[in-house]
Parts: C-alpha cells; sequence; structure tokens
C-alpha cells in the first residue's frame, strides 16, 4: 500500500494526499503514475484523471463536486476549479440489511452506572440549575458563586495561581518587563474536598432565550430542558422562573411528560413574581437545592449493561482526514454498540447532503424514511431562503484544510453513523425511544448539535475533530479524538484518543473502533476522566430553530 496517497472509494475519481507532495514529484499508485503538477497539502485531493468543465467528482463513491474548468490528471483540487455539487433524492427501496461486527469479546462486559428508577442508567450523576427565562440568568450565577465552591465543585486552575504570582511580583516592585519573562507554571487544577462524594457536580445551564422570540422558541426551549431534567445522567434540577415570559412552567410540565408521565425524580420550581424578593428566592433555591442533594448523594454506581449507553457522535473543526480516520473509527465503534443492543445518535444534518438517499434507504420504515427526507428538504429550502444553502456550511478552517464542499465533508461526516439501519428519525428537540442508530435533526453547529444530542438522551458523546475544538456539555462526557497524530501531539490537554495511527497504517479502523469502545466503556464507569470535564468545559447552546449550519 502507498502511505502516501489514499482512494477511499474504487468510484473514486480523486486521490487524497495523506502527506505533502511536491510539484513535479511523480506518485506511483495502483499501477498509474501520477505527476503531481504543484505542491499538494496533506489532507487534500488531487485529480485521477483529466475533467472537462462541468464533469462528476466522486470521493467516497458519491458525487461531491463538478469540475468549473479544465483539470488535469494529477492537478490539485480546489474551491477554485471544483463547486459544491450532490444528488438529488427521493423515497426508495429499504436497504436495511447490514454486515454485524464480531462483538463475542464485549457480551459479558459492563460499566458503572446511575441507575435511575425509569430504568435508565447514567454515566454521571449531576444536578442542575436552569432558568426558564434569560432573565433569571444573573440568580443562577448567584447561585453558583454561593454553592459551587463552597460544595467542592469549583478549581483553583493554573491560572488562577498563575494570577495570583503576577499580583505577588506587582506587590513586590517587579517591573513590567520582569513580570512578561515570567513563564505559567505546570501545577495541575487544584481542586476542593467535594462534600457529597457521589455527585459529579452542581451545573447551572443559562442561556438567553425564553421571552421574546416565537412561542414556537419558546416550546422547542422547553423541550430541551425536559430533555435534560429527564436525562438520565442528572439526578435532579431546579428550575427558575419570572412569571410572565413566553417558556411557562406549564409548558415545560407538557414536555416532560412528553419523555416520562411518571417521572419521579425532584424538580424544585420557583418563580420570582410569585415570591417576590431576590433573596427570598435564592435563599429559596440554595436551601432546597442543598436538600436535594443530600438525597441525590445516597445513589452509587452499579453495574449495567453496555445497551444501557447512549452515544453521540459529533465533529467539529474537521480535516481532511476525519473521513478517513477518526470518523469510520467511531463508525465502527456505533457497529459495536449497536450490535450489542446499545443506541447511537447521528445529527448534523447540514452535513449529510449529498449522502441523503443512502441514509433514507437504511431506514427501517417507510415513515421514517420519509420524515428524513422531509426534514432535510425543509432546512435546506429555508437556508436556501436566507440566501445561504448547506453549499455553505464548509468553514474557512474546513477548506484550508481539504473540506472544500459541503458534499466531500458531509460524505465524510456519514462515517460517523456506521453502517446499520436506521431505527428512528427524530426532530429538535425529540427524545430517543428506541435502540439502534438514530438520525436527529440539528445545525452543524458543534455545540447547538452537542446540546441537543445529549437532550435526546445521549449520556456519553464522541466528538471527532481534524483543527481543534475545546466543546464539551454539561452534563455528558465529550470525548475527543483527533483524526491525526500532529493534532494529538499539538493539543494534548483536550484530546482524549489519537486515530491518526489509522492514516499512519499502524492500525486499522476496526482496531480503533475496538479501542474507542473500551475508553467509553471506562469513562462511563468513571475510570477515565474526559479532557472536557477536566477542563470544565460546560457548553450549552439551545438552538432557536433558526438558519444554523
Amino acid at each position: 500500500m502507498n502511505k502516501r496517497v489514499l482512494k477511499v472509494h474504487p468510484k473514486d475519481n480523486v486521490i487524497v494526499a495523506l502527506s505533502d507532495l511536491k510539484g513535479g514529484e511523480i506518485i506511483e499508485f495502483e499501477k498509474a503514475d501520477y505527476t503531481i503538477l504543484k505542491d499538494i497539502p496533506a489532507k487534500h485531493k488531487f485529480a485521477q484523471e483529466d475533467f472537462e468543465a462541468g464533469d462528476d467528482i466522486f470521493m467516497y463513491g458519491v458525487l461531491v463536486g463538478k469540475a468549473q474548468q479544465k483539470i488535469t490528471k494529477g492537478e490539485w483540487i480546489t474551491i477554485f476549479n471544483v463547486k459544491h455539487a450532490a444528488n438529488d433524492f427521493n423515497l426508495g427501496e429499504r436497504n436495511i440489511t447490514w454486515e454485524k461486527p464480531n462483538v463475542d469479546e464485549f457480551k459479558e462486559r459492563t460499566f458503572l452506572g446511575y441507575h435511575r428508577e425509569d430504568g435508565q442508567v447514567g454515566t454521571a450523576n449531576y444536578w442542575i440549575v436552569l432558568p426558564l427565562v434569560f432573565c433569571e440568568n444573573r440568580n443562577l450565577e448567584v447561585m453558583k458563586s454561593a454553592l459551587v465552591d463552597d460544595l467542592g465543585y469549583g478549581k483553583q486552575t493554573r491560572y488562577n495561581l498563575f494570577a495570583k504570582k503576577l499580583i505577588e511580583l506587582h506587590k513586590s516592585g517587579k517591573s513590567v518587563e520582569e513580570i512578561l519573562n515570567v513563564e505559567i507554571s505546570p501545577e495541575e487544577n487544584q481542586g476542593s474536598d467535594k462534600l457529597f462524594k457521589n455527585i459529579d457536580g452542581v451545573k447551572f445551564l443559562t442561556h438567553d432565550m425564553g421571552c421574546g422570540g416565537t412561542r414556537q422558541d419558546a416550546q422547542a426551549l422547553c423541550g430541551l430542558l425536559a430533555g435534560y431534567i429527564t436525562h438520565p445522567n442528572v439526578a435532579g434540577a431546579t428550575v427558575l422562573s419570572l412569571g410572565c415570559q413566553n417558556a411557562q412552567y406549564q409548558m415545560l410540565q407538557e414536555e416532560l411528560d412528553k419523555r416520562d408521565k411518571k417521572i419521579s425524580k425532584p424538580i424544585i420550581f420557583l418563580e420570582q413574581q410569585t415570591l417576590g424578593t431576590e433573596e427570598i428566592l435564592v435563599s429559596q433555591a440554595i436551601k432546597k437545592t442543598f436538600a436535594g442533594l443530600i438525597e441525590a448523594n445516597k445513589i452509587e454506581r452499579k453495574p449495567a449493561p453496555i445497551n444501557k449507553l447512549i452515544i453521540g457522535l459529533e465533529c467539529g473543526g474537521s480535516d481532511g482526514f476525519s473521513g478517513i480516520s477518526a470518523n469510520p473509527a467511531i463508525g465502527y465503534t456505533s457497529d459495536l454498540l449497536v450490535a450489542l443492543g446499545g443506541t447511537v445518535i447521528l445529527s448534523e444534518f447540514p452535513e449529510l447532503c449529498g449522502v441523503e438517499q443512502e441514509l433514507s434507504d437504511r431506514c427501517v420504515q417507510k415513515e421514517s424514511a420519509e420524515r428524513f427526507n422531509h426534514l432535510m428538504t425543509t432546512y435546506n429550502n429555508r437556508a436556501k431562503a436566507a440566501g445561504s444553502g448547506f453549499d455553505m456550511n464548509p468553514s474557512p478552517g474546513n477548506i484550508k484544510d481539504g473540506l472544500i464542499t459541503d458534499a466531500i465533508k458531509s460524505a465524510g461526516a456519514a462515517k460517523k453513523g456506521g453502517t446499520s439501519p436506521v431505527t428512528d428519525v427524530l426532530d429538535y428537540p425529540e427524545k430517543v425511544s428506541k435502540t439502534g442508530l438514530n438520525l436527529l435533526c440539528t445545525p452543524g453547529n458543534d455545540v447547538e448539535s452537542t446540546t441537543a444530542e445529549v437532550a435526546a438522551g445521549a449520556n456519553i458523546v464522541l466528538f471527532t475533530t481534524g483543527l481543534g475544538t475545546p466543546t464539551g456539555n454539561p452534563i455528558a462526557p465529550v470525548v475527543k479524538l483527533a483524526s491525526n497524530t500532529k493534532l494529538a501531539e499539538k493539543m494534548s490537554d483536550i484530546i482524549d484518543i489519537n486515530t491518526g495511527s489509522i492514516i499512519e497504517g499502524t492500525e486499522t479502523i476496526e482496531q480503533a473502533g475496538k479501542r474507542i469502545l473500551e475508553f467509553v466503556i471506562n469513562a462511563a464507569s468513571g475510570l477515565q476522566e474526559v479532557k472536557s470535564v477536566i477542563n470544565g468545559q460546560d457548553d450549552f447552546i439551545p438552538w432557536k430553530r433558526g438558519v444554523s449550519l
């Protein structure tokens, strides 16, 4: 095998550079020689054959673009000579047969989780405090300052210690030049002893919604918040309301009933306009939350079957290697979990453009396929009406690192879902009700999508990246996987797993997929700390259902 270049699918007519290629050099690949016409960076592609303007460009076995001008064999494929193109899709025949991976080595495996009365199992144990409207954000911040540090969930980071050091130097009379030459020390973050040993934290989910938008926005917000309250990683919730906003508690209750009519976990509801002063509201909230924590601390981790895992599949800061290493690796992990009776969630609908037909055909039920097609078409049309279709999804970073059309990005992103049949199609902010592979309508935006996957029930998230992004979530571990070794080494503070070994040829996709599942089991059991949790990366952004790519 030529380790410098790769053709992903036999139908492809472009070849991927696995390392930098120099103009003028000759690359021998599959019994053919290719003269590289100019320098081509790793992760980018070159033409396998001569193209005329209008010719189709294929990668991952699907249409990903059209030549905009004559392109010579060996020439660099760029945004200047290729434009986005994707095949149309419709309701086709069901194609739900798949080759299940061998899962014998995982059949008897368990993870240590928090068992809830509704049968769900959490990979963590949090209490959440959330506002029904942005007007209550300040009261959440007051509660946070009063509760977090004294309960032992705050951290003196190396940056706190560094700032204190600079203050001491300034007080001692050191000059600006001397202070600028001081290096940060490598001390680890210093946490306090937790008062409640079985509670991972109290999380405050502030947002900018609840009033002023449409009633549909308020309903969607309540659905999202209900997803977090009923989440297996949540022991209980404190809900603050102003009183006059669109997102009323009754609306939240309706959304809770959709997810669990017999919800048994404690929900503390306090309304400021009913209670009166801030002092009354906040003191009541702190007192009742503290009492709830005492009870929540009584639950302990116990063994649970792997099929209680619900994995969210996410990517962000993707590069030209994401669809070749990290994404197919977690795709294999997805197939392993589905074969074991577990659940996975594939979202980011703008990043499924071009592979709609395959995913639609993989839907077990015709009705699910019809819903998927409708959601994709409606979303894209709404984006076009705003002057920004799916073709405008790739970011400058994506393009710089080889993802020059949305269809190329999408074909690689879809690899996260593996090959199993699609058991259900969900619209935001619905919750998973069926095991297997679920498709969830969300934007491609990292935080909005991750936020939605967790609301849908994901108790752990696998997040691939080729460029590096720190995205996390308040209540679910977000495991970061690098598509290349250079990134894993450069940003080791946010990366948990390196799949660059696939690019280097030292590990197969299947081997990496199994390694990832081992990591997931340990992380779900609380035995493996995830970098996003260590760093306190608590990103939470509800989607307003407007155009967000």
